[in-house]
Protein backbone atom coordinates (compact mmCIF):
# COMPACT_ATOMS: atom_id res chain seq x y z
CA UNK A 1 0.00 0.00 0.00
CA UNK A 2 1.29 3.39 -1.13
CA UNK A 3 1.71 6.11 1.50
CA UNK A 4 -0.83 8.05 -0.12
CA UNK A 5 -3.33 5.38 0.42
CA UNK A 6 -2.48 4.64 3.92
CA UNK A 7 -3.01 8.47 4.92
CA UNK A 8 -6.47 8.38 2.47
CA UNK A 9 -7.30 4.64 5.21
CA UNK A 10 -6.67 7.37 8.02
CA UNK A 11 -7.99 10.06 6.69
CA UNK A 12 -11.35 7.71 6.61
CA UNK A 13 -11.36 6.15 9.62
CA UNK A 14 -11.22 10.14 11.04
CA UNK A 15 -14.43 10.66 9.43
CA UNK A 16 -15.84 7.44 10.57
CA UNK A 17 -14.72 8.69 14.42
CA UNK A 18 -16.55 11.97 13.82
CA UNK A 19 -19.60 10.55 12.42
CA UNK A 20 -19.66 8.35 15.90
CA UNK A 21 -19.15 11.64 17.93
CA UNK A 22 -21.66 13.54 16.01
CA UNK A 23 -24.24 10.86 16.60
CA UNK A 24 -23.17 10.57 20.51
CA UNK A 25 -24.08 14.09 20.56
CA UNK A 26 -27.33 14.03 18.72
CA UNK A 27 -28.27 11.27 20.80
CA UNK A 28 -26.91 13.36 23.86
CA UNK A 29 -29.37 16.53 23.25
CA UNK A 30 -32.46 13.82 22.36
CA UNK A 31 -31.88 12.72 26.03
CA UNK A 32 -31.61 15.70 27.81
CA UNK A 33 -34.70 17.44 26.00
CA UNK A 34 -36.61 14.25 26.98
CA UNK A 35 -35.81 14.53 30.80
CA UNK A 36 -37.25 17.90 30.40
CA UNK A 37 -40.37 16.73 29.09
CA UNK A 38 -40.67 13.54 31.83
CA UNK A 39 -38.00 14.15 34.28
CA UNK A 40 -36.80 10.59 33.95
CA UNK A 41 -34.00 10.41 36.26
CA UNK A 42 -32.86 7.00 34.26
CA UNK A 43 -32.79 9.49 31.26
CA UNK A 44 -30.66 11.79 33.50
CA UNK A 45 -27.98 9.22 33.95
CA UNK A 46 -27.93 8.27 30.35
CA UNK A 47 -27.07 11.87 29.66
CA UNK A 48 -24.14 12.00 32.50
CA UNK A 49 -22.61 8.59 30.78
CA UNK A 50 -23.27 10.13 27.30
CA UNK A 51 -21.19 13.04 27.73
CA UNK A 52 -18.49 10.99 29.59
CA UNK A 53 -18.65 9.19 25.96
CA UNK A 54 -18.49 12.24 24.48
CA UNK A 55 -15.15 13.41 26.17
CA UNK A 56 -13.08 9.93 25.49
CA UNK A 57 -14.16 10.05 21.69
CA UNK A 58 -12.85 13.70 21.71
CA UNK A 59 -9.65 12.85 23.24
CA UNK A 60 -9.33 9.57 20.87
CA UNK A 61 -10.37 11.64 17.65
CA UNK A 62 -8.10 14.64 19.01
CA UNK A 63 -4.67 11.68 18.86
CA UNK A 64 -5.59 11.06 16.05
CA UNK A 65 -5.42 14.14 14.30
CA UNK A 66 -2.30 14.51 15.86
CA UNK A 67 -0.76 11.82 14.55
CA UNK A 68 -1.85 12.45 11.16
CA UNK A 69 -0.36 15.78 11.48
CA UNK A 70 2.80 14.38 13.08
CA UNK A 71 3.56 11.19 10.83
CA UNK A 72 1.94 11.70 7.35
CA UNK A 73 3.11 15.48 6.76
CA UNK A 74 0.05 16.23 5.06
CA UNK A 75 -0.45 18.42 2.14
CA UNK A 76 -2.83 21.89 2.49
CA UNK A 77 -6.08 20.37 1.55
CA UNK A 78 -5.63 17.61 4.31
CA UNK A 79 -4.06 19.89 6.60
CA UNK A 80 -6.97 22.20 6.62
CA UNK A 81 -9.13 19.18 7.14
CA UNK A 82 -7.48 17.92 10.16
CA UNK A 83 -7.31 21.50 11.31
CA UNK A 84 -11.07 21.77 11.56
CA UNK A 85 -11.68 18.15 12.76
CA UNK A 86 -10.25 19.41 16.02
CA UNK A 87 -11.94 22.68 16.31
CA UNK A 88 -14.72 20.79 15.62
CA UNK A 89 -14.86 18.33 18.30
CA UNK A 90 -14.04 20.99 20.72
CA UNK A 91 -17.67 22.23 20.16
CA UNK A 92 -18.93 18.86 19.87
CA UNK A 93 -17.57 18.09 23.45
CA UNK A 94 -19.03 21.40 24.52
CA UNK A 95 -22.47 20.26 22.85
CA UNK A 96 -22.51 16.90 25.23
CA UNK A 97 -21.41 19.06 28.08
CA UNK A 98 -25.01 21.34 27.88
CA UNK A 99 -26.82 18.47 27.50
CA UNK A 100 -25.80 17.08 30.42
CA UNK A 101 -26.74 20.33 31.84
CA UNK A 102 -29.99 20.29 30.62
CA UNK A 103 -30.41 16.81 32.16
CA UNK A 104 -29.66 17.64 35.55
CA UNK A 105 -31.23 21.24 35.91
CA UNK A 106 -34.65 19.66 34.06
CA UNK A 107 -34.82 16.22 36.30
CA UNK A 108 -36.33 18.32 39.17
CA UNK A 109 -38.37 20.68 37.39
CA UNK A 110 -41.99 19.40 38.23
CA UNK A 111 -44.12 22.25 36.80
CA UNK A 112 -46.15 21.02 33.97
CA UNK A 113 -48.57 23.46 33.65
CA UNK A 114 -45.35 25.76 32.93
CA UNK A 115 -44.10 23.33 30.43
CA UNK A 116 -46.93 23.27 28.20
CA UNK A 117 -46.96 27.21 28.58
CA UNK A 118 -43.68 28.30 27.57
CA UNK A 119 -42.48 26.90 24.00
CA UNK A 120 -39.33 25.42 24.43
CA UNK A 121 -40.66 22.69 22.29
CA UNK A 122 -39.88 24.25 18.79
CA UNK A 123 -36.50 25.74 20.11
CA UNK A 124 -35.40 22.51 21.39
CA UNK A 125 -36.06 20.65 17.89
CA UNK A 126 -34.96 22.91 16.00
CA UNK A 127 -31.51 23.17 17.77
CA UNK A 128 -31.23 19.36 17.59
CA UNK A 129 -31.76 19.67 14.38
CA UNK A 130 -29.15 22.45 13.79
CA UNK A 131 -26.84 19.65 15.63
CA UNK A 132 -27.59 17.09 13.07
CA UNK A 133 -27.28 18.88 9.81
CA UNK A 134 -23.67 20.56 10.90
CA UNK A 135 -22.42 16.63 11.19
CA UNK A 136 -24.07 15.74 8.15
CA UNK A 137 -22.66 18.94 6.20
CA UNK A 138 -19.18 17.32 7.02
CA UNK A 139 -19.75 13.56 6.22
CA UNK A 140 -21.47 14.50 3.15
CA UNK A 141 -19.34 17.58 2.41
CA UNK A 142 -21.82 20.17 1.62
CA UNK A 143 -21.41 23.86 1.61
CA UNK A 144 -25.78 24.40 1.19
CA UNK A 145 -25.80 21.79 4.27
CA UNK A 146 -23.53 23.66 6.36
CA UNK A 147 -24.95 27.27 4.97
CA UNK A 148 -28.60 26.07 5.87
CA UNK A 149 -27.73 25.41 9.33
CA UNK A 150 -25.99 29.04 9.84
CA UNK A 151 -29.36 30.27 8.83
CA UNK A 152 -31.32 28.24 11.01
CA UNK A 153 -29.49 30.28 14.24
CA UNK A 154 -31.76 32.96 13.91
CA UNK A 155 -34.57 31.11 14.84
CA UNK A 156 -33.42 29.68 17.56
CA UNK A 157 -32.27 32.73 19.03
CA UNK A 158 -35.98 34.27 18.24
CA UNK A 159 -37.16 31.15 19.85
CA UNK A 160 -35.02 32.39 23.12
CA UNK A 161 -36.08 36.21 23.55
CA UNK A 162 -39.80 34.38 23.02
CA UNK A 163 -39.16 31.91 25.87
CA UNK A 164 -37.74 34.91 28.08
CA UNK A 165 -40.50 37.05 28.11
CA UNK A 166 -43.11 34.15 28.49
CA UNK A 167 -41.23 33.34 31.49
CA UNK A 168 -40.89 37.35 32.37
CA UNK A 169 -45.04 37.37 32.15
CA UNK A 170 -44.91 34.36 34.50
CA UNK A 171 -42.93 35.32 37.19
CA UNK A 172 -44.83 38.78 36.93
CA UNK A 173 -47.97 36.71 37.60
CA UNK A 174 -46.59 34.14 40.06
CA UNK A 175 -43.41 35.18 41.90
CA UNK A 176 -43.74 32.63 44.21
CA UNK A 177 -42.87 29.90 41.54
CA UNK A 178 -39.63 32.33 40.09
CA UNK A 179 -36.82 29.48 40.90
CA UNK A 180 -38.43 27.08 38.28
CA UNK A 181 -38.97 29.89 36.09
CA UNK A 182 -35.20 30.71 36.12
CA UNK A 183 -34.35 27.04 35.87
CA UNK A 184 -36.43 26.95 32.19
CA UNK A 185 -34.70 30.20 31.06
CA UNK A 186 -31.38 28.60 31.79
CA UNK A 187 -32.57 25.29 30.08
CA UNK A 188 -33.41 27.84 26.90
CA UNK A 189 -29.92 29.48 27.12
CA UNK A 190 -28.27 26.10 26.82
CA UNK A 191 -30.39 25.05 23.95
CA UNK A 192 -29.36 28.61 22.51
CA UNK A 193 -25.84 27.74 22.97
CA UNK A 194 -26.32 24.22 21.45
CA UNK A 195 -27.39 26.07 18.44
CA UNK A 196 -24.01 28.37 18.68
CA UNK A 197 -21.72 24.93 18.56
CA UNK A 198 -23.81 23.76 15.45
CA UNK A 199 -23.10 26.70 13.76
CA UNK A 200 -19.84 26.70 14.83
CA UNK A 201 -19.02 23.31 13.20
CA UNK A 202 -20.46 24.38 9.95
CA UNK A 203 -18.26 27.14 9.88
CA UNK A 204 -15.75 24.75 10.14
CA UNK A 205 -16.94 22.82 7.65
CA UNK A 206 -17.35 25.55 5.02
CA UNK A 207 -13.62 26.49 5.99
CA UNK A 208 -12.49 22.92 5.37
CA UNK A 209 -13.76 22.89 1.93
CA UNK A 210 -12.90 26.65 0.96
CA UNK A 211 -9.86 27.21 3.22
CA UNK A 212 -11.55 30.51 4.07
CA UNK A 213 -13.08 31.73 7.13
CA UNK A 214 -16.86 33.38 7.26
CA UNK A 215 -16.30 37.31 7.76
CA UNK A 216 -18.36 38.39 10.04
CA UNK A 217 -20.82 40.73 9.92
CA UNK A 218 -19.72 44.59 10.55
Amino acid sequence: MSIRAHFDDELSFLNTELIKMGALCERAVSVALDVFFTHNRELAKAAQRLEKEIDAKERDIEDLCMKLILRQQPVAGDLRLISSAIKMISDMERIGDQAQDIADIAVNINDTELENRIHIKAMSETALKMVTKSVDSFVQKDMSLAESVIAMDDEVDSGFDKIKNELIAAIDSNGLKSEEYIDILMIAKYIERIGDHAVNIAEWVEYSLTGEHRKEDI
